[in-house]
């Protein structure tokens, strides 16, 4: 299905007012929570700790902000194949419980917002740097990318990466090789992340003319690469602990935590079913938590 044809799909009238709720929905608020938590574990990390409470407070807040800005413009701008697929058709947009005109507004809004409180109460690269989230991931992954290939995932992830180097940058004002590390764990982590997910999906994918990996290539060379990316991991994730910025703590927690993840990588490749994705999908969000969990929990006993 051309793009053409999927940006003119009728969608359902706006009705004469949208709830406080759909502008809630607007924001993603899952994605934010998980951008929000590992933004502020960067902030955690970098060294000084010269910021005050409540720029911290604030930081976040611009953080949370900015997450929820790209994901109202990313709704926006694919309220056409959201109302084709099962899992999203009953958002705001395609449900007819708001007009395209208040979702952008209300994202250009919250964007412009959060950039310019942060580098007015923070720091002009934490300002800098979150202005270069919210553009990747709209411009480049939602506009550029989503529609026209199976690496729309693998590219766009750097979208995701950013809050921690945000973090980062919001506590020391520049980036160093700890904030680019953790960045490099999201980015190798979304992959296997998300197409676990589009294994089970994989005909909403199809039915809206997303390009996602399953899609195109199929479900065996999609197992395939979720089972490549889970080893790629293994570096990456031990990388803080190999560097000094923290110790072992994390690093057998990361160890355990990659032993989980291959072992549901290697299954999904056996099992090839729903199951065995969902299963994958889920444990991808608690390795990720538990992973940033534990750089914290190791700071703290060590």
């Amino acid at each position: 299905m051309s793009e053409i044809s999927l940006r003119t799909t009728a969608l359902p009238a706006s009705s004469a007012g949208a709830d406080p709720r759909d502008f809630w929905i607007l924001l993603k608020p899952r994605v934010m929570s998980l951008v929000v938590f590992t933004g502020a574990i960067g902030m955690l990390l970098a060294p000084g700790g010269d910021l005050h409470p409540v720029q911290m407070i604030v930081a976040v807040l611009c953080i949370a902000v900015g997450s929820g800005a790209a994901g109202a413009i990313n709704m926006w701008y694919e309220r056409d194949i959201d109302a084709l697929m099962t899992r999203t058709k009953d958002r705001p947009l395609p449900a007819g419980r708001m007009s395209p005109g208040e979702a952008l507004g209300f994202g250009i809004v919250l964007a412009a917002a959060s950039v310019l409180i942060m580098g007015i109460a923070i720091n002009v690269v934490a300002a800098l740097l979150l202005a270069a989230a919210i553009g990747f991931y709209v411009v480049v992954y939602t506009i550029g990318l989503k529609r026209r290939t199976p690496q729309n995932i693998v590219i766009g992830g750097a979208a995701g990466a950013f809050p921690p180097v945000i973090g980062w940058a919001a506590v020391t004002g520049d980036i160093a090789w700890p904030a680019l590390v953790l960045f490099a764990l999201i980015f190798f982590w979304t992959p296997p992340h998300f197409w676990s997910l589009a294994l089970y999906r994989a005909d909403d994918y199809a039915k809206a003319g997303i390009p996602m990996l399953p899609v195109v290539a199929g479900a065996r060379a999609t197992r395939l690469q979720i089972l490549a990316y889970t080893l790629l991991l293994w570096p990456i994730s031990l990388a803080p602990t190999l560097m000094g910025t923290v110790g072992w703590v994390y690093g057998g927690a990361a160890l355990v935590l990659n032993l989980g993840f291959t072992a549901l990588a290697l299954r999904l490749m056996v099992r090839r079913d729903d199951g065995a994705a969902r299963a994958m999908f889920r444990f991808s969000l608690l390795y990720l938590f538990l992973l940033f969990a534990f750089l914290i929990v190791d700071r703290v006993v060590t």
